[in-house]
């Protein structure tokens, strides 16, 4: 870790807590008695959290987990109220427009988790529903409690999923398996969400996966923040582009961002006996 990596930090939220302690940010929903379901403040809080930690480059990785029986319920459905109603019939096609960019904005929510300079690791228990796909498939690491089950739960309410489900998870799992999932509303338990490749691993106990899920993050927090901003952009890029084109990418990164006192810490820390010491990224500037 950087000499300089600040001390242990919390906050609370309306519908969050937040940690950061050796270099970790652990982001808690604590609203189990209503099964941590997407209120109006969950939108507007997530984005606020995630870019405050990128932006000043408070963590060098992220994990989010829960409270209670269920990770996520998904969306309130009181997010809804009154932004597609109203008008008339007349003004149908302005009402249209206008609520295709409270989905933009609501998109942007689990966006951020994407396009975060660090690593996000998603510890999941019970059930992970609707909003709760959209939000945990955004991450970089999913692991799971075996009583953890994923669920697209839009067809059942009759409407289909807009926040960010297809887009990401057709590049999770094989196809059909979206379809199957996507069609019919049905329940995708740990065991099969590992087998196919959504969850990393699964463990016995709501516990157990949230302290494997801190440990992951501390191991990354140990390496050089450079090289596992640039191994995400490179990952993310090759998702979204050709080979030939991720290729030529990396060959420009490595050009700007290649860093030999890095590795060359990387070695004497190995021959001395110790943990290697990185810089941490700097904040982003804003403005001019």
């Amino acid at each position: 870790m950087s000499a300089h990596s600040p001390a242990a930090t919390t906050a609370d939220w309306t519908c969050f807590s937040v940690s950061i302690e050796a270099g970790v940010a652990h982001i808690q929903l604590k609203r189990p008695e209503a099964m941590n379901t997407m209120n109006k403040a969950f939108w507007s809080e997530l984005p606020a959290i995630v870019r405050d930690i990128n932006d000043n480059a408070r963590a060098r990785c992220i994990v989010i987990s829960s409270t209670g029986k269920h990770f996520s319920a998904g969306m309130d459905l009181s997010v809804f109220a009154n932004v597609a109603g109203g008008g008339g019939d007349s003004d149908r096609h302005v009402t249209g427009e206008s609520f295709r960019h409270h989905v933009h904005a609501l998109q942007d929510t689990f966006s951020c988790l994407d396009e975060a300079r660090m690593p996000v690791i998603a510890a999941i228990q019970g059930g992970c529903i609707g909003g709760a796909v959209d939000f945990t498939s955004a991450c970089d690491i999913r692991y799971c409690s075996a009583d953890a089950f994923f669920c697209i739960m839009e067809i059942n309410i009759g409407m289909t999923a807009d926040v960010g489900t297809f887009p990401r998870l057709c590049k999770l799992i094989p196809e059909g398996w979206v379809r199957e999932l996507a069609y019919t509303g049905r329940r995708l338990p740990a065991a099969r969400a590992r087998e196919i490749g959504l969850v990393n691993e699964v463990f016995d106990t709501h516990e157990a996966v949230v302290a494997h899920a801190l440990a992951t993050a501390r191991e990354i927090a140990g390496k050089s923040p450079l090289a596992v901003a640039g191994s995400k952009v490179m990952i993310n890029y090759a998702r979204d582009h050709s080979i030939k084109d991720a290729l030529d990418y990396i060959a420009v990164w490595q050009t700007g961002m290649f860093s030999g006192p890095h590795m060359a810490e990387t070695f004497a820390a190995k021959q001395q006996g110790r943990e290697p010491v990185f810089p941490d990224l700097l904040p982003l500037r804003k403005g001019l």
